[in-house]
């Protein structure tokens, strides 16, 4: 029978994801409250507003651009204000 700490770690694993594990746990997390699961959701985001994200910093901006690039795809562009 799984433990109490068992069960709470699969109630809160994230469905399929193809986020590159190397952006942490905590980018992971943040960008999950955001609906993102899929590398082609970060897409409608500017790097600024993922930096924005409590969590994400930029090495994990770092690591998803370049995971964007080997795809063909890239962030959304910054807005002008």
């Amino acid at each position: 029978m799984p433990t109490d700490s068992t069960s709470r770690r699969t109630a809160q694993a994230p469905a399929a994801s193809d986020l590159p594990r190397g952006i942490g746990r905590p980018a992971t997390s943040a960008l999950a409250v955001e609906g993102v699961t899929r590398l082609d959701q970060v897409t409608r985001f500017s790097e600024r507003e993922l930096l924005a994200l409590h969590g994400v910093g930029p090495k994990a901006v770092g690591i998803l651009k370049e995971e964007l690039a080997a795809r063909g795809l890239s962030l959304a562009p910054a807005k002008q204000k």
